[in-house]
């Protein structure tokens, strides 16, 4: 497979998966969300794989979630199914998967970070949620399983008030498993990798399997608030101030916004 947004390397039965665009702090478009979705598929499928590393080039950042100017020209409502089809494929892979973030996970880059198995983060990560403030939907499994993470208080307050953490702070709450130098980060994936690669595999895949079927009943979630969230309105006012309010370096107005729509009877 040639892949252009991602880097995708296997060596020594461990599959590095590597978001390959540090310009936009490894932002993802709905083509980057294909092209994972097909690496950790091509991961879970080859029997000469033990661990699957998921992270973002470059030293500033894991993933800062969707690319805004994506979705202020429409991709996210053209490709709404990417992120979902994504997080459900990295759920159901077999194999133990690791973030290693590196600098900001936040937005999506958060929850792939936490939809991942384990999660080794440098100290000088930053970790937090982005959606409502910049008019960037999600719902289903991708905000509700953040509860069986962190606990339900502070999943409700992770998404609804979109603070930043540091690296300890998600230390302390679950996020992560351990926190490192940012020198000894590489050294630190490895040794984890090594220990798991010492394991039975099979048993792995059967582990894996049981973790998931512990919460397969969020898989699939949120259809219809998907379709709600997505209507025109939606994205015509307050998706569409949250991106430029953020290109723009503002204060978003989403109350202004639908106020607008409502003048032009469209709310």
């Amino acid at each position: 497979m040639k892949f252009t947004d991602i880097i995708y390397e296997v060596k020594d039965h461990v599959a590095r998966i590597t978001i390959n665009r540090p310009k936009q702090l490894n932002a993802f478009t709905g083509d980057t969300l294909k092209e994972l979705t097909l690496a950790v598929e091509s991961a879970g499928a080859d029997d000469d794989i033990g661990v699957v590393v998921l992270t973002g080039a470059g030293d500033r950042a894991f993933s800062a979630g969707g690319d805004v100017n994506w979705e202020k020209e429409g991709g996210l409502e053209r490709q709404t199914l990417e992120p979902y089809l994504f997080h459900v494929t990295l759920s159901r892979c077999l194999k133990p998967t690791i973030a290693r973030v590196n600098g900001y996970a936040i937005g999506g880059g958060h929850h792939m970070a936490y939809f991942c198995d384990l999660t080794i983060a440098s100290d000088n990560a930053t970790f937090g949620q982005n959606g409502p403030r910049v008019g960037s939907p999600a719902c289903g499994a991708m905000v509700s399983y953040l509860t069986r993470v962190a606990g339900a208080k502070k999943a409700r307050e992770i998404w609804m008030l979109c603070r930043r953490y540091t690296a300890k702070e998600a230390l302390d709450m679950g996020l992560v498993n351990t926190v490192v130098p940012q020198a000894q980060l590489d050294g630190e994936v490895d040794k984890w990798c090594t220990e798991i690669l010492a394991l039975s595999p099979t048993c792995m895949k059967i582990l894996k399997a049981s973790f998931v079927e512990e919460y397969n009943d969020l898989l699939g979630q949120g259809d219809e608030l998907r379709r709600y969230m997505l209507t025109p309105e939606f994205w015509k006012y307050e998706q569409q101030e949250g991106a430029t309010a953020f290109l723009e370096k503002r204060r978003p107005d989403f109350w202004g916004a639908r106020a607008a729509g409502k003048r032009a009877g469209r709310l």
